[in-house]
């Protein structure tokens, strides 16, 4: 299924999160080759991109003609948001996703992220600038407002749609929510019913259990998963298959597919920095196999990338039954 920016859709969309520190090339890649719908790239700082500052480019690296895979640029002056876009888009971009939902404060503090929802008229502006600038579709994620007594993200939404963006993601929390609690579904439907728009709802969705309950609540068109895919690379395509009524083979070889990935990230990064970034997947991938702890401590403390690839499949030899999709 390629990604279609209208609402007449065969099946729900399913797409992997942004995730600073997750979502790198590599892993996009892993899940894109399950066959997830689309794949958002980590927050990338549009001014640190365009003074080409060390690190963004690498993050923005995208690989020429996969077309299901979305940059999400995040700043607050228009201009140089425009400039940003239009650098990903020669890259390769083939959509250009703007952050007004990051939470943090070292990015609400900076007035981007989540803090635009308390400024529409500069959001706007952000929007306008960016669609102006590239041919390719401009999407936008957000969270349902800043606190409970700002929850204006359908009216965001309109002016997004008016401004032109494609596609609207929603995080079922407001920014002073951060992650606690449970991600609201049907306060996303008064997004879904305010725009004409694809709709993609957000926020706790690790499986089709949770996608099913909050395509329901909020009539979105699609549901975006993130940390479900932690340890299990293929979760968005199981959960495309099985959305769609048909069975889904989850890999009989974990620890070829940990080992790929190892292997995957140690060449983007560099051995040093590559060892560092590894070590959160490959404990994931032993999160889900119940990997003994004595095990566990040896391969994530070891600097020998043979001995890490001798020792991973008897680390994620099945220990448990498989995780149940209803």
């Amino acid at each position: 299924m390629s990604f279609p920016f209208d609402t007449d859709l065969s099946r729900p969309v399913v797409a992997l999160a942004p995730m600073a520190g997750i979502t790198d090339l590599p892993m996009r890649n892993l899940v894109s080759g399950f066959g997830a719908d689309l794949v958002v790239s980590e927050m990338v700082a549009s001014g640190e991109l365009v003074t080409a500052r060390a690190g963004t480019r690498e993050r923005a690296e995208l690989g020429i003609g996969q077309a299901e895979t979305s940059v999400q640029l995040a700043g607050r002056d228009p201009a140089v948001m425009a400039e940003a876009a239009r650098q990903v888009a020669d890259l390769g971009a083939t959509i250009i996703d703007i952050n007004m939902g990051c939470p943090a404060k070292k990015v609400t503090g900076g007035l981007s992220g989540s803090a635009l929802m308390r400024d529409p008229d500069l959001a706007l502006s952000l929007i306008e600038a960016v669609a102006d600038a590239v041919e390719v579709p401009v999407t936008v994620k957000m969270r349902l407002g800043w606190d409970d007594d700002s929850l204006n993200a359908p009216d965001l939404a309109r002016m997004a749609e008016g401004a032109g963006a494609r596609m609207i993601t929603v995080h079922g929390r407001t920014r002073c929510q951060f992650y606690k609690g449970q991600a609201n579904w049907a306060a996303i439907r008064r997004v879904t019913e305010a725009v004409g728009v694809p709709v993609i709802a957000n926020g706790d969705i690790i499986d089709a259990k949770t996608a099913r309950k909050a395509l329901a609540a909020s009539g979105a068109q699609g549901v975006m998963i993130g940390r479900g895919i932690q340890g299990r690379p293929w979760a968005v395509a199981e959960v495309i298959a099985t959305l769609a009524g048909k069975e889904f083979d989850t890999p009989a070889d974990r620890a070829a597919l940990a080992a790929a990935h190892y292997e995957a990230i140690l060449s983007f990064y560099g051995t040093d920095l590559g060892l560092r970034v590894a070590r959160k997947h490959l404990g994931w991938y032993m999160d889900e196999a119940a990997t003994p702890a004595e095990l566990r401590g040896r391969i994530l403390r070891s600097r020998d990338t043979a001995e890490v690839l001798r020792l991973l499949p008897d680390a994620l030899a099945p220990r448990s039954a498989e995780r149940a999709v209803a």
